[in-house]
């Protein structure tokens, strides 16, 4: 069972780094192959300075150890004091252009262990878009690939892990949400290994499909330095985060993973400014106004080809 997951893992990892590649055309992601003290290591990639992506990472790990860390335990006391391994595929992307978005996308499997007991497995996982001069035409596209990928899967599970990954993604202190969201899911094992695990490969199969089309459609658009600084204080609320918030970075840094690999996902500048507010009216008040709250975007897709019609 762990074979086939991590076999999977593997490839994607090599699928999504060969067609990020592609789409850069200037750059190449760099491999550190790592090793756990405790148990374990992986693969880390990383591309810089490409001519799309100003930092990118797509991490392979496969960890074990004695015990699980606090951050898994929390919500889930019975694992307390069982062994575990874990391994997923997490990446993060950070384009140069501020009117192409950032997207993360992670997918994952646990199994937790106790001599005597049978073991308690999981998978989770999801990806959300973090746009800074959003289009409702890639919000809207985002979101009919990740609702497509669930499909298959019953007609209830693409609007449960849509606002899942809504409530998820949320900056409480700031009152807003990272992004436009997309899927979150996790402690998946009620139907079954095969299902479960047909599940995560659907997600894990279809970041591309929902990142790239938006990747090309915006790399080229023309931008100065008033939509770079806008970015830069953008990318200050995805640190903020993913520092906070993020459970994969507590776990990878409460289980003694590799800092490194962890903390690949925070963008390569980012900037802060006191009581920032933006002008009434403008192309980045309109991103709070409009995107920075869950929404239904199918919904905005259907209600526009009614229009059209």
């Amino acid at each position: 069972m762990i074979e086939q997951v991590k076999n999977y893992l593997l490839g994607l990892q090599d699928d999504i780094c060969k067609k990020l590649e592609e789409v850069d055309g200037g750059a190449s992601f760099h491999q550190d192959v790592w090793q756990r003290e405790e148990g374990g290591g992986g693969r880390t990639r990383v591309l810089a300075d490409g001519k799309v992506f100003e930092k990118g990472g797509v991490n392979f790990s496969h960890v074990f150890g004695a015990s699980l860390p606090a951050s898994a335990t929390q919500a889930r006391p019975e694992l307390a004091g069982r062994s575990f391994q874990a391994m997923g595929v997490s990446l993060v992307m950070h384009p140069c252009n501020p009117y192409v978005p950032t997207s993360h996308a992670n997918v994952r499997f646990f199994v937790a262990e106790k001599e005597g007991e049978a073991p308690i497995w999981w998978f989770g996982g999801g990806y959300d878009l973090t746009p800074y001069y959003p289009f409702e035409e890639d919000c809207v596209h985002w979101h009919r690939v990740a609702h497509q990928a669930c499909q298959p899967f019953g007609s209830d599970v693409y609007p449960r892990y849509k606002k899942w990954c809504d409530d998820y993604f949320y900056l409480k202190h700031r009152h807003e949400t990272r992004g436009i969201g997309g899927l979150f899911f996790d402690d998946l094992n009620a139907e079954g290994f095969d299902r479960s695990f047909a599940f995560m490969q659907a997600v894990g199969d279809s970041y591309l499909d929902a990142y790239v089309p938006i990747v090309n459609r915006r790399k080229s658009v023309e931008f100065g330095e008033r939509e770079r600084q806008f970015q830069l204080y953008r990318r200050g609320r995805y640190v903020e985060f993913n520092l906070v918030y993020d459970r994969g970075t507590l776990f990878g840094l409460q289980s003694g993973g590799r800092t490194e690999s962890i903390l690949m996902s925070l963008p390569p500048l980012a900037r802060w400014e006191y009581d920032y507010v933006p002008q009434a009216g403008s192309e980045e008040s309109r991103l709070s106004e409009s995107f920075l709250k869950p929404r239904d975007w199918l919904q905005a897709e259907s209600n526009a080809q009614e229009a059209g019609t």
